[in-house]
């Protein structure tokens, strides 16, 4: 964990600096919408009801779901964060302004108006100083939500300590968890503790103190700006390409790449960049909307990429079991050109399509289509895929291909999430089978020694050979038969702006990025 922290020292320092400045910048508009707002009800008593309800609602909404509603309208990036984060904070500053002004004893009130004062000097004299304790626990709530919730920008592109969090759990890094998750508890604790000092302050001095934290919080919000850094282009990178060995780490090697992607759920990225807000990202190659978005692949001529043909993985335990299953997942072998898996994709992301839809109609083209015989299936095997559309696809044509050919029911956990999470549920038994790559199980699980790397001819069928050997004697794994495409990883960009900048291929764009 020291090691990792020791690592990634600058990282963590610009991702705790954007969380600071993305809690604060969303406070800040909290305050000056939620306190007016409180305010006013507590004036006129019939709307409390009404705007404290909406309130409510918007604090119930799931964070993923009301980021999910918001892209749409706002793209990514900060405006659905800030968005987001402002409406969960409106809540507990709004019912306590309204909660503190009307619990000020009316006799007080009464004493006021008999010297003469005006509703105005009401307010700011007497109902505001009386009603400050409990509004500034507003505030502490407000800010220790906001804290919390903003670890989630991470999942639309406007950073914070939620890029280590989505990334390690992507990658099943505990520690790259950790590194994200306990600065920002340690935030909300200090932020809640230093607020809570000052509300214990009395008088004169709390006053004093809530102007500072007042006059402090414009300052804190300037430090979303300061970790921004600006490229030549914009990157758009999924987390867990942004760690894998495989991924950006061996770009940054293989090519000495050096950039400030902004770190993207993998199912955003090409609506970030078909919108302009990225110029590249990274995705897979077999991916239907590369053609649907006109975006063109960047060669990668050095190879830091290996190839990654897609075949099923299975225990050794469930092919004893169900001696059918083997020969029935091999019935694919050789089926699934790249051609034919991008036609696949892009029925699905862009005519949008049902996977099994898909599966069924390519099923009956290749004439391995079988309706599933009629009778109890008393034996099941459990299929996993991991969180994108080919995987999704390819797991439905398993499903139908051996619920058709033989008697066995197959029980899918899909959307597993990263490759980490599907072979550890594969080795210890959660599932029995789901489909992977050759240069996944390589890099990611397999993690050769660099000198096994440097002998081993970067081949589909060299890089197949070892990686079934490895993992039939490492883990008692099985590699089935490959399908016949290699969905590798890859740079693109828009069309236009490959031509506009000359750019075929990642040796040009690191010429271009790195010309005064």
């Amino acid at each position: 964990m020291l090691d990792f922290l020791r690592q990634n020292a600058d990282k963590l320092l610009e991702q705790t600096l954007t969380h600071i400045g993305l809690t604060f910048v969303s406070l800040l508009l909290a305050l000056v919408v939620g306190i007016p707002l409180g305010i006013l009800i507590a004036r006129r008593p019939r709307l409390a009801s009404g705007i404290l309800g909406v309130a409510g609602v918007l604090q119930t909404v799931p964070s993923v779901a009301l980021l999910g509603f918001l892209i749409p309208l706002l793209g990514i990036g900060a405006g659905p964060a800030l968005v987001a984060l402002f409406l969960y904070a409106l809540l507990p500053l709004i019912r306590n302004t309204y909660v503190g002004i009307t619990e000020v004893n009316p006799t007080v009130r009464e004493a006021a108006r008999g010297v003469g004062m005006t509703s105005r000097q009401i307010l700011t004299k007497v109902e505001l100083p009386l009603a400050l304790p409990v509004i500034f626990a507003g505030v502490r709530t407000a800010t220790v939500i906001n804290v919390g919730v903003a670890t989630l920008a991470a999942y639309v592109a406007a950073g914070g300590l939620g890029e280590f969090i989505f990334s390690g759990i992507a990658l099943s890094n505990t520690n790259m968890i950790l590194a994200g998750a306990i600065p920002a508890a340690l935030l909300a604790i200090g932020f809640d503790l230093g607020l809570a000092a000052l509300q214990r302050l009395s008088g004169r001095k709390m006053r004093v103190g809530a102007l500072a934290f007042v006059a402090l919080v414009p300052v804190l919000s300037g430090f979303y700006l300061l970790p921004m850094r600006g490229d030549k282009l914009t990157a758009g990178f999924a987390h867990e390409f942004y760690g894998r060995a495989d991924g950006y780490p061996g770009l940054q090697k293989t090519y000495g790449l050096r950039l400030h992607p902004r770190l993207i759920d993998q199912n955003l990225m090409y609506e970030a960049i078909r919108n302009r807000q990225v110029d590249i990202i990274s995705g897979y190659s077999t991916d239907g909307r590369i053609r649907a978005f006109d975006l063109v692949v960047l060669t990668d001529n050095r190879h830091a990429f290996p190839p990654y043909d897609a075949a099923p993985v299975v225990r050794q335990a469930a092919l004893d079991r169900h001696p059918e299953l083997g020969p029935t997942l091999d019935r694919l072998a050789g089926k699934l050109t790249d051609s034919v898996m991008t036609a696949l994709n892009y029925q699905a992301d862009f005519l949008h399509q049902s996977p099994k839809q898909i599966a069924t109609r390519f099923l009956k083209q290749t004439g391995l289509y079988k309706a599933s015989p009629p009778g109890n299936r008393t034996e099941t095997v459990v299929m996993g895929s991991k969180l994108f559309t080919e995987q999704y696809i390819l797991s439905e044509i398993y499903r139908q291909l051996i619920e058709g050919h033989t008697r066995l029911r197959v029980a899918t956990r899909t959307g597993l999430g990263g490759t980490q999470i599907c072979f550890d549920a594969l080795r210890t038994g959660a599932i029995d089978f789901y489909p992977e790559y050759t240069g996944t199980g390589l890099l990611v699980i397999l993690q050769p020694p660099a000198a096994t790397l440097r002998t081993l001819p970067m081949q589909a069928d060299t890089v197949y050979r070892y990686v079934k050997n490895a993992f039939a004697r490492q883990y008692g794994l099985v590699w089935q038969r490959p399908l016949g495409f290699n969905n590798s990883y890859c740079l693109m960009m828009r069309r236009e702006q490959t031509q506009q900048l000359g750019l075929r291929s990642i040796d040009e764009l690191v010429d271009y990025l790195n010309r005064e």
